[in-house]
């Protein structure tokens, strides 16, 4: 019996596809090509599974072109790049890397608050530009951490883990807010207080944006969500670029409507809004919330691991939607 073929979108660690190629044919991509959505699909014709991460659009169209395919495993938390009602409908499962990645990216989403309040990025440009001639009392004055407001807007397993962080490291007062509450043991865990949108745009120091990408969620902070906030205040996004309305945030920056902005991701990412690298109070980041090698190697695993259980019958370990059982059965 032929073993199942799965294509790797992008390249990734050599012994992760060393363990694929001990249950299935595999197509790697160790040259770490962007293919467009005809190569990719031409690719998947004869599919049927496939390990992306996180940028390959599945979608009806591709579908339509990969007959075989049965399952797409994320190396990501997100999977804003599925169109999870197309793969329902053509009866493809697909899985994501949740858990795994959780401390290491509130970390990052902490270090990108500390970076942004205190100008870090801001100030060593100015050093390394030999700009540094002397002392002055306000030079890069920023913003506190320690006892300011926080508040996160989307208290998953992230944005608790961020909101500890500030609770018990920096004393900070944590406000929150999710499509539902989280329990009162978790709030007492976290030291969370529940807000609405708007409540905690207008009360917080510091904003940090832990939510899932969705249609709902689009330019969830545009020019009217920013007005809410203080003068003062700082804002970290770390979920995923169209939560904000990039064009608005840069506005906002320059007219110094806010003080300042971490982003790790972007609107239509890798390319960067113009306007906001042209400004000085933005700490820019390409993607990277999750990248230590540990993370990524269990990000990767958990990706594989999905695909081998799915093929050895015991079906997807993180599995993301309900795929009709009958609309295709695999070549």
């Amino acid at each position: 019996m032929s073993l199942p073929r799965i294509l790797v979108t992008r390249a990734i660690f050599p012994d992760v596809v060393e363990r694929l190629r001990a249950h299935f044919e595999v197509e790697a991509n160790p040259e770490d090509a962007i293919w467009t959505p005809a190569e990719l699909a031409a690719r998947l014709a004869d599919k049927d599974g496939a390990f992306t991460t996180g940028s390959q659009r599945i979608d009806a169209a591709l579908l339509a072109s990969a007959p075989r395919l049965r399952i797409v495993a994320n190396m990501a938390v997100g999977y804003n790049n599925f169109d999870l009602d197309a793969m329902n409908a053509a009866g493809v499962q697909g899985t994501n890397a949740p858990d795994v990645l959780t401390e290491t990216t509130a970390d990052f989403g902490f270090a990108l608050l500390m970076a942004t309040a205190r100008r870090i990025t801001e100030s060593e440009h100015y050093l390394r530009a030999g700009r540094w001639t002397q002392w002055s009392y306000d030079m890069f004055a920023g913003a506190d951490i320690h006892g300011s407001t926080l508040g996160i807007i989307g208290m998953g397993r992230i944005g608790q883990g961020i909101a500890r962080r500030g609770a018990h490291g920096f004393g900070m007062q944590v406000l929150y807010h999710n499509r539902s509450r989280l329990t009162p043991e978790l709030e007492a865990q976290c030291k969370a207080t529940y807000r609405d949108k708007q409540d905690l745009l207008r009360s917080a120091d510091h904003v940090v944006l832990v939510l899932p990408y969705t249609a709902a969620s689009h330019h969830l902070i545009g020019a009217a969500e920013l007005a809410l906030m203080k003068p003062g205040a700082t804002l970290v996004n770390i979920a995923r670029g169209g939560i904000v309305d990039d064009a608005a945030l840069a506005q906002a920056l320059r007219a110094r409507r806010i003080a300042a902005a971490g982003l790790d991701v972007f609107e239509g990412e890798p390319q960067v809004h113009p306007d906001l690298l042209a400004l000085s109070n933005v700490v820019l980041t390409p993607h990277i919330a999750s990248a230590t090698e540990p993370t990524r190697r269990a990000m990767a695993n958990l990706a594989a691991d999905n695909l081998i259980a799915f093929f050895d019958g015991r079906g997807a370990l993180t599995p993301i939607n309900t795929p009709n059982a009958t609309a295709r059965q695999g070549g």
